[in-house]
């Protein structure tokens, strides 16, 4: 039965579910469950630091169900968004109540599309890896596919990682910065490989050039089968999700940097490189994305063997009660400030 306990990540597609077939506030069913609810879970839960053993991880690898329960988000994802913007086409609502809407699909594609995306990104496999792609369009965020795996795991914890907040940035600013710098990035990663392979711009090997057909195409389809309306909400949800994603990416690196060695090169990635948190609740519902200390140090391990590590930095709080912290930032500033290692910290005098 342990096996499928991430069976409790459907439950944020379920209320996604509630709120597009509700009305009033209950619209905002998804925000109050993810930001209100599983933050109280993870108070009365609390945290697991144990591991499975050598064998047991040896097997759990291997296990098909874990397989399976991430590829079931494909077929629930986009029927939720095919669902979501029926109802938009057809109701009449107040404009709080699509704000309500426009939030929880956002929390859809957030954390069972970018996050379910960003896990089968990492495989090797062709079909997982269309998988994530296929998840990321709706996000408009498939240049993330490049930038998270060939950029930001190798540039993490470094001021050339867009995805790395700086000691005292605040989430709103960080939004602008990293969206900016890994598109940007992307570009250079892709326009590298071309180089490298003596293909030119127009290769049907540009994935990007692929990407930026994909995605408009994807939106020009809602609006010939929906209307305008319809295709601005599908736009908006895709905007809220990868700004969703931008501030798990705040609250796991915020602060954190490598040093460089004597050669001139940055350190390799260590386990106090990303910020770890073992609330059980959080845990579970994002495929152990809160293990993320591991995920860094190697990235091609399946979320349910990761482990979590003394070494590695804690946040103090569950990954959705710390999204609504970052969100404050004069609070977030005293909770975690104390926290960045003094090493980490940038110098009085810019050092």
């Amino acid at each position: 039965m342990k096996d499928l306990k991430y069976l409790f990540a459907y439950t944020v597609p379920l209320t996604v579910y509630f709120s597009f077939i509700s009305e009033g506030i209950w619209t905002y069913s998804a925000v109050l469950y993810v930001f209100v609810l599983l933050p109280f879970l993870d108070l009365v839960t609390g945290q697991t630091t144990t591991n499975l053993s050598d064998e047991d991880a040896d097997y759990q690898k291997t296990k098909w169900i874990f397989d399976a329960m991430l590829y079931l988000n494909l077929p629930i994802v986009f029927g939720l968004v095919w669902f979501g913007l029926n109802k938009v086409e057809a109701g009449e609502y107040e404009t709080y109540e699509r704000i309500g809407l426009a939030l929880s699909g956002g929390i859809l594609l957030a954390t069972n599309g970018i996050n379910v995306a960003h896990e089968l990104g990492h495989r090797s496999g062709l079909a997982e890896r269309l998988m994530s792609k296929a998840l990321y369009m709706p996000c408009l965020y498939m240049h993330f596919f490049i930038e998270h795996n060939f950029g930001h795991h190798m540039n993490v914890a470094t001021p050339e990682d867009g995805a790395t907040a700086r000691y005292r940035q605040s989430v709103y600013s960080f939004w602008f910065t990293s969206v900016t710098k890994q598109y940007r990035h992307a570009w250079v990663l892709q326009l590298q490989l071309l180089k490298k392979q003596g293909l030119s711009f127009f290769s049907i090997k540009n994935d990007l050039l692929w990407y930026h057909l994909i995605q408009p195409a994807y939106l020009m389809a809602i609006f010939l089968m929906f209307s305008f309306n319809t295709m601005i909400f599908a736009g908006v949800i895709g905007v809220i999700s990868f700004l969703f994603l931008e501030c798990i990416n705040y609250i796991e690196h915020y602060g954190l940097r490598r040093n460089k060695t004597e050669s001139g090169r940055y350190e390799r990635v260590q386990l106090h490189h990303s910020w770890n948190s073992n609330f059980n609740i959080g845990r579970i519902t994002l495929y152990e994305l809160t293990r993320h200390s591991d995920h860094h140090y190697k990235a091609s391990k399946k979320y349910q063997v990761l482990n979590s590590y003394e070494t590695s930095p804690t946040l103090p709080l569950g990954y959705p009660a710390s999204i609504l912290l970052s969100l404050i930032p004069p609070l977030w500033f005293w909770v975690m400030d104390p926290l960045v290692p003094e090493s980490m910290k940038p110098k009085p005098n810019g050092a």
